[in-house]
């Protein structure tokens, strides 16, 4: 390429809070009745007062922790001002110069800071009949509710490290449950400040050089839409300074029909928006209340996905399949981590266990007319299951029966495969006389393997089930076969 990009993230994510920022009302990102959530102080009515919401602190400090950044000791809240009709006070409380966190790093990406901040309302512009002036719509039940912003260094270099960073940063959210962080339902949103700059400076000096002029992608709800956003900009960038023209510092959106981004405002500089102190909030001294220390949070951090997938991949899964168990934490929670902490030398049994949760389990969990759970399964009997086909006490078919029942109704793999008459047969004595019988009435194809057909020795082990119904173990059955056949 002739110029180099590069890709700062802003991400929003609303907080997983019983309450709203400043005030009492219900956080309920589901409520679809409009402006039912609310209240004098959440839509800024004359004397209500912000009151602080400690939960929404300590989820953003955790996020902090996780991510190796430096908490505050002293923090803020500030007026962000500016006009826009679904802030309902015309300003927004953020943070700016003493933000929760600052600092630290996600999939090699260094952080500038993450900080908490209030929401907006939502607008809506619902169409209207031919000949009707357009109208639009506020709901207020968003307005308030805690959002947490992470704002990376411009240190991305690609529209795919983009991607992945978000999808990252989305499961760790989920795994500290700070988040759902679902941008279907707009509960994660990334805006993307993307520059190109010439090459040249790079290959005569050693240095980048000066970045380009800086132009935000807002708003972008799919992680699809933020990489082919942030590709879309690159290009467009330098194909402008290929001309000769000049790239302008905007923010722009992104049409995912036309797949183009689009002019919405010139871009506002930090002291367009007179950031002060809110004088309704007091300043936090964070060292003074225990639970927001380094070590009770340290202490409170789960597994985190980077930890689990390194974890996985050490013990031999294949990089796809680490993948969706770190994507699929209740598969995990409920079984995966049981099995292997009850079989941690046993590479055979963890490989079958991942193998039928992939192939079996995650199927079930999808299929709306299986009944059913996979809480039904723990993981002593599904450790049970995989030990009797690693000894061929049941066939995969039969296995795979085994499992479906357990799905619906829990309950012991040994004492299903009895019921439904499972479990593979095994007994030298009974195979010794299936193997003799099926001789007797084949000699043609037994004539037929000993001129050298290896073909008919299938055939006979065919026939050797069929006669047992299925129920030999057909490894067992192959050598009685052979023996005989000798």
């Amino acid at each position: 390429m002739k110029y180099i990009p590069t890709i700062g993230l802003e991400i929003h994510a609303e907080l997983k809070t019983r309450t709203k920022m400043f005030c009492a009302c219900r956080n309920d990102p589901d409520e679809k009745r409009p402006n039912l959530n609310i209240c004098p102080v959440c839509m800024a009515h004359p004397g209500a007062l912000p009151v602080i919401n400690r939960e929404a602190v300590k989820k953003v400090l955790l996020v902090g922790a996780a991510l190796q950044g430096t908490l505050a000791d002293y923090t803020e809240f500030d007026r962000k001002n500016y006009f826009y009709p679904d802030i309902p006070k015309g300003y927004q409380i953020s943070q700016y110069k003493h933000p929760l966190v600052s600092g630290g790093e996600l999939l090699g990406v260094r952080l500038t800071r993450v900080h908490l901040e209030e929401d907006t309302a939502r607008s809506q512009h619902p169409s209207t009949s031919s000949g009707q002036a357009p109208i639009s719509l506020i709901d207020f039940n968003r307005a308030g509710v805690p959002l947490m912003e992470l704002v990376t260094e411009p240190v991305i270099e690609s529209a795919e490290q983009a991607g992945a960073f978000a999808r990252e940063l989305q499961l760790l959210l989920r795994y500290l449950n700070a988040s759902e962080a679902n941008m279907e339902k707009g509960e994660m949103r990334v805006e993307a400040n993307v520059s190109v700059s010439a090459r040249s400076n790079l290959a005569e000096t050693g240095e980048a050089g000066p970045l380009g002029t800086k132009v935000e992608v807002k708003n972008l709800n799919s992680f699809r839409s933020v990489e082919r956003a942030v590709a879309f900009e690159v290009q467009r960038q330098s194909e402008l300074l290929e001309r000769g023209e000049e790239v302008v510092q905007e923010t722009r959106g992104w049409d995912e029909q036309k797949q183009v981004t689009f002019s919405q405002r010139k871009k506002e500089s930090s002291h367009d928006y007179r950031y002060f102190p809110d004088p309704d909030l007091p300043s936090l001294l964070l060292s003074e209340i225990p639970e927001f220390s380094k070590e009770v949070l340290a202490k409170e951090l789960p597994e985190l996905p980077w930890q689990k997938r390194d974890r996985y991949l050490k013990l031999g899964f294949k990089l796809e399949d680490a993948e969706f168990f770190v994507n699929e934490p209740q598969f995990v929670k409920t079984l995966l981590d049981g099995v292997i902490e009850k079989t941690q030398s046993d590479l055979d049994i963890l490989r079958l266990a991942s193998n039928y949760i992939l192939s079996d389990l995650r199927g079930y969990s999808t299929d709306l007319n299986m009944p059913g759970s996979i809480e039904n399964i723990n993981p002593e009997t599904f450790v049970m299951l995989m030990q009797m086909i690693k000894t061929s006490n049941v066939s995969s078919r039969g296995a795979k029966e085994i499992l479906a029942e357990m799905y619906k109704s829990g309950g012991n793999p040994e004492t299903i495969a009895k019921e439904k008459d499972l479990l593979q047969q095994s007994d030298e004595g009974a195979l010794k006389t299936i193997a003799q019988k099926i001789i007797d009435a084949n000699p043609k194809v037994v004539a037929d393997y000993r001129a050298g057909k290896q073909a008919a020795l299938q055939f006979l082990i065919g026939q050797g089930m069929k006669e047992s119904k299925g129920s030999a173990n057909p490894e067992a059955l192959r050598e009685e076969m052979l023996k005989k056949l000798r």
